[in-house]
């Protein structure tokens, strides 16, 4: 077998062999070579013929695993009066670092503005700066025939496959209920796929008034403002409207045990949805946000907020290993300190948004391969497969396979390190995980045959990223969703016309009824006895009567009966 050291045309870069590692899919995992030549698998097994001019990286004792796909980060993001500090540049090369190669990120438009001019803008930006492969996917902020159309042309012309719609961010992004349906509608037409942040906007917003007027203005009044019970609420009512349009769902970020129940549910009455958690939800709980530093509390603050039940991670991270949750992404949305201070007076105006692009797989590892609670095979599904498959990218991306693309990662399941703002590789001045010792660390990672985390050392390159297109009717969405339209057709019954006559309608009869519902108490036809002194209607007086004709008319009237004994017999004791 020829290695590194045979020099024939072509790079070492452009040519690796992966020697002795064990490749985990999601599927199965099993002992064998790799060999990759320009960025994409060529082979794999054992005793492998191979060209010459090949680097060989020794992978024994070690795993080797699909690179991660992170479906919902924030770069270079305008929001709530600042932008998120983490640019195209910055957050690539951390995801890199913690063994992500590809994102798909959200490009996210004011209320009124064009959704193809969104993408444009967030397409430029990260074209240029992305260090690894990446995808976008639109925000639909508001609902026009503009938007109906716009949404046809991302489908067929720029490669988008995902809508986000928000029901929180009242008088912004929120939409409503029938605004939703036509969305989904929308999306099923084209077969693409909604996602919806689920919290209840309206509840929120007053709850938030009321806080702050009681002068509960710090950070842990974002949690008080917004319960789980209004995520579990707009979750539930999330997936009624998707049913009903007959759409697929994606739940995006599942941040409650309340909401992952609903989720759990639906899934089990028949409902094509999908939960997805984060790397906070997973790792960290929203206790902080009650801590005496103010920085250290505002830098938990995201939306749907973490939850200060201790237990939620637990049991988010229980219901992804078992597929009641599906993928867990990061919703990577970062803020240094001095915009968050934004919101220094009033938690209203802190921007939303945590770190994770970096520290989601080796946090998953950690809570969910080293506690016990999933297998290393279910980790590359939560991290990458399934992502693969819901964004119909498989197995070009999400698959250690000959002809996928070469995203590949040699990770070490017995390495440790510990997570901090002062070594992460991110351009935020803070991390929700600090201090937290993690179980899995990548110590190669290749982005299309490109090492770029070498040894652990990172060696990126600005700009080496590409766009991929996420094209519509993914099986893993829509799959069942033709065959459920035509189980769920309605049918009309099949019976005689009507033959009979139909009561004429009187013109103004219900206002005429209303106009006079009830005659006057004191009304002469009804009422004999004079008032009372005070003007009141006599109480000895019935409101009974009867008219019209009456069947005893023609029977006369009898005379009147003198009773000896009244009902019940003559009492004759004395008292």
């Amino acid at each position: 077998m020829m290695n590194g050291h045979v020099s024939h045309n072509g790079s070492a870069q452009s040519r690796l062999l992966l020697k002795g590692g064990r490749i985990v899919n999601d599927d199965q995992s099993f002992d064998a070579d790799i060999y990759i030549e320009d960025g994409i698998i060529k082979q794999v097994g054992n005793n492998l013929v191979i060209p010459g001019g090949a680097r060989t990286i020794d992978a024994r004792g070690k795993l080797i695993i699909p690179g991660g796909i992170d479906t919902m980060t924030h770069m270079q993001f305008p929001f709530m009066g600042t932008t998120s500090a983490d640019d195209f540049y910055s957050g690539t090369k951390a995801a890199l670092a913690g063994g992500t190669t590809m994102i798909i990120d959200v490009a996210c438009g004011q209320r009124g503005s064009s959704l193809v001019d969104t993408y444009e803008t967030c397409r430029e930006q990260a074209e240029g700066k992305v260090c690894c492969d990446f995808a976008l996917q639109v925000a639909l902020t508001w609902w026009s025939d503009q938007v109906y159309k716009e949404m046809e042309i991302l489908t067929l012309e720029k490669g988008v496959n995902a809508f986000k719609m928000f029901m929180d961010y009242k008088d912004s992004f929120m939409m409503d209920d029938s605004e939703l349906y036509a969305a989904f509608k929308r999306c099923k037409e084209m077969g693409a796929l909604p996602l919806v942040r689920a919290e209840n906007g309206s509840i929120i917003a007053l709850k938030a008034e009321e806080l702050v007027a009681m002068g509960v203005v710090g950070p842990e009044g974002h949690e008080l403002g917004r319960p789980e019970e209004v995520e579990a609420e707009a979750t539930q009512r999330a997936i009624t409207i998707a049913d009903q349009a007959g759409s697929p769902l994606m739940i995006v970020p599942v941040m409650s045990k309340s909401s992952a129940d609903v989720i759990s549910a639906a899934r089990r009455n028949g409902k094509v949805v999908f939960g997805e958690p984060i790397a906070a939800s997973l790792g960290t709980d929203g206790t902080h946000q009650w801590n005496k530093c103010w920085r250290h509390a505002a830098g938990h603050v995201m939306g749907p907020p973490l939850r200060p039940d201790p237990s939620t991670p637990g049991y988010l991270m229980d219901l992804l290993a078992n597929n009641d949750l599906q993928l867990a992404g990061s919703d990577n949305n970062t803020h240094n300190a001095d915009q968050k201070a934004l919101g220094k007076d009033d938690f209203r105006l802190i921007p939303h948004g945590v770190n994770g692009v970096e520290d989601r797989m080796s946090v998953l590892w950690e809570k969910g391969v080293r506690a016990g609670k999933m297998d290393a095979c279910r980790f590359v599904a939560a991290t990458s497969t399934t992502a693969a498959k819901i964004y119909n990218i498989y197995p070009k991306k999400g698959r250690i396979a000959v002809g996928s693309d070469a995203d590949v990662v040699i990770w070490d399941p017995n390495q440790t390190r510990k997570i901090s703002a002062q070594t992460h590789h991110q351009a935020v001045d803070f991390n929700i995980f600090e201090g937290m010792e993690c179980h899995g660390v990548p110590l190669y990672v290749m982005s299309n045959g490109h090492v770029v985390v070498d040894e652990g050392q990172l060696k990126v390159t600005q700009g080496l990223g590409r766009f991929v297109p996420t094209p519509c009717h993914s099986e893993a969405v829509y799959g069942r969703i033709k065959a459920r339209d035509q189980a769920r057709c309605p049918l009309p019954v099949e019976r005689e016309n009507y033959s009979g006559t139909v009561v004429n309608i009187q013109e103004n009869a219900i206002m005429k009824s209303v106009e006079k519902p009830i005659q006057s108490a004191l009304e002469p036809s009804l009422h004999h006895r004079p008032p009372t002194r005070g003007g009141g209607r006599n109480m000895q007086e019935s409101s009974f009567s009867l008219s019209g004709d009456q069947i005893d008319d023609k029977m006369g009237v009898r005379s009147g009966t003198r009773v000896s004994n009244p009902p019940g017999g003559r009492s004759t004791a004395l008292w």
